[in-house]
């Protein structure tokens, strides 16, 4: 189905809209992951209808109707879209050489489809049935499918600088109608309008330097604010989320930015996205695409290779899934086949998997490397016990404001406002004393601490459990005592025999039995 998107402005951009299926070279490489952050989440295992979990779906990227969204006041904007709201919005970087650049926005989501199965009366009318069952054996079950929809914008930068462009993005109401075989019945698809636009702006920030702002809006209005989720879900955008690109495009990372781009990228400002840096495998902090999802990603994400297939889990791992839908019964085969066509195409691969195939799930190693002795000057990013050459967390420590902080240190918490841990948020203002400094695998650093005031503090650190923040979330206090080793005391009373046999052994680094 192919809609035509208007464009405000007086046709100074073009718009393409293809329904789903359209190819721009800038965009082809991206594809499958693009296509694995679209039907994230569409159905989940056991694939059947039947299934709880089924009946809440549709969980990121969800463009609701605004009224429906604010009816118990404004949503709170995150980086991530696993809330609902009635807009996305992305805040990106790029360098353009030539000012005649064509900036090119693909908009992709669901659109929510009733499947309804319906049996056919001795009167010729039709009614609705939960399920029927053909005269070829086959099981048809009502459900709630989607429908793919994407919008390609064409947008000279000129126009972009110049106020913006805004196009209509959403997707007309729609019913289709299928025969059952021997005239048992027929399931009929209905689809309710979806109204919504997305706006392109771009505003100078130095020589060659933009900001480029994407803004997806949900425009439609419901009938009734207080109605169930389920039924506003049908005027929605669901897994929203937009690819952009274009010819002699440059877009930083804002993960891991350019030293010289680093406080225009602080200064984006994304609202139930997060957009990272598309394409093939690569190293480096700037690409010619940025793919802005609603779920967090690294830049550069990538499909596994030794994957054979979607299987449509949020965060799936195909080993485990594939040998669990193997085990279900017949039955509950039979069901899912029902359920969902996308469901059916997961069965019919699992069922047909072969050996070779299947071995391949069991794991991959990718950051495999000659094993090289290193002087203490250059030290690895990672430890092992018992004590190498690389880190000691009980020794080091970490310039925090000029100041040098490790074991014993005492430091004021200050959690970051922005991707910080619920659970750390209740810290802030607190004072704790350091207990280590972590160096990750990735090379970076954090300080592992215990609350001074928690009166289970003394437990903690003879169990070796800490709060864990980066150098930016603390603040060192004055009074703090030299940094040096630190072994945590064991707690008089009560003294535990010996380490519970059935819990694994938490952040210990100083060795203690």
């Amino acid at each position: 189905m192919s809609d035509r998107a208007g464009v405000d402005g007086g046709g100074h951009a073009a718009v393409l809209d293809e329904g789903v299926g359209t190819s721009c070279g800038v965009f082809e490489r991206v594809g499958a992951v693009a296509d694995a952050v679209l039907y994230e989440g569409y159905l989940l295992y056991p694939y059947r209808r039947s299934s709880p979990k089924n009946r809440v779906r549709w969980q990121f990227g969800v463009l609701l109707p605004r009224d429906w969204v604010e009816r118990d006041g404004p949503v709170t904007p995150g980086i991530s879209g696993s809330a609902d709201s009635w807009y996305q919005q992305t805040e990106c970087l790029l360098r353009v050489p030539r000012a005649d650049t064509v900036v090119r926005v693909r908009v992709r989501w669901l659109q929510m489809q009733h499947k309804q199965v319906e049996t056919a009366g001795p009167d010729g009318r039709y009614r609705p049935v939960e399920w029927l069952r053909a005269a070829d054996g086959a099981t048809h079950l009502s459900f709630e499918e989607a429908v793919p929809r994407e919008t390609e914008l064409v947008l000279p930068l000129r126009e972009l600088l110049l106020g913006g462009r805004t196009a209509v993005v959403g997707a007309a109401a729609g019913t289709d109608a299928e025969a059952l075989p021997d005239g048992a019945g027929r399931t009929v698809r209905r689809r309710r309008e979806v109204r919504a636009v997305t706006t392109v702006e771009a505003e100078p920030l130095a020589p060659e330097l933009y900001r480029l702002r994407v803004r997806t809006e949900n425009t439609g209005e419901v009938t009734d604010p207080r109605a169930p989720r389920t039924e506003a879900l049908r005027q929605a955008l669901l897994a929203t989320h937009t690819l952009v690109g274009g010819d002699g495009l440059e877009f930083a990372s804002l993960i891991d930015p350019p030293r010289d781009l680093a406080q225009h990228a602080r200064g984006c400002r994304n609202a139930f996205t997060f957009p990272v840096l598309a394409g093939p495998p690569q190293q480096g902090t700037t690409g010619a695409v940025m793919l802005s999802a609603p779920i967090i990603l690294p830049d550069w994400p990538q499909v596994a290779p030794e994957s054979p297939g979607d299987l449509h889990d949020a965060a799936e791992i195909d080993e485990i899934l594939t040998l669990r839908t193997m085990l279900l019964t017949d039955e509950e085969k039979a069901e899912a086949r029902a359920t969902d066509p996308r469901a059916a195409e997961i069965l019919d691969r699992v069922d047909s998997m072969t050996r070779e195939v299947f071995s391949r799930l069991h794991g991959t190693i990718r950051s495999l490397a000659p094993a090289q002795t290193r002087s203490a000057a250059e030290r690895p990013a990672w430890w092992q016990e018992p004590g190498d050459d690389g880190p000691s967390p009980a020794t080091d420590t970490v310039l925090v404001d000029g100041v040098p902080l490790g074991g014993g240190s005492r430091v004021l918490l200050r959690p970051r406002v922005r991707g910080a841990d619920a659970q750390d948020m209740f810290l802030d203002g607190r004072t704790a004393r350091v207990s280590a400094v972590l160096h990750d695998v990735d090379g970076s650093v954090h300080l592992a601490v215990t609350v001074e005031d928690d009166p289970a503090a003394e437990l903690h650190g003879w169990y070796g459990r800490f709060h864990y923040f980066r150098p930016d979330e603390v603040q060192p206090l004055g009074d703090s005592d030299a940094p040096g080793p630190v072994t945590a005391p064991r707690p008089q009373s009560p003294r535990p025999p010996e380490r519970p046999a059935d819990r694994p052994e938490e952040g210990r680094f100083d060795g203690c039995p």
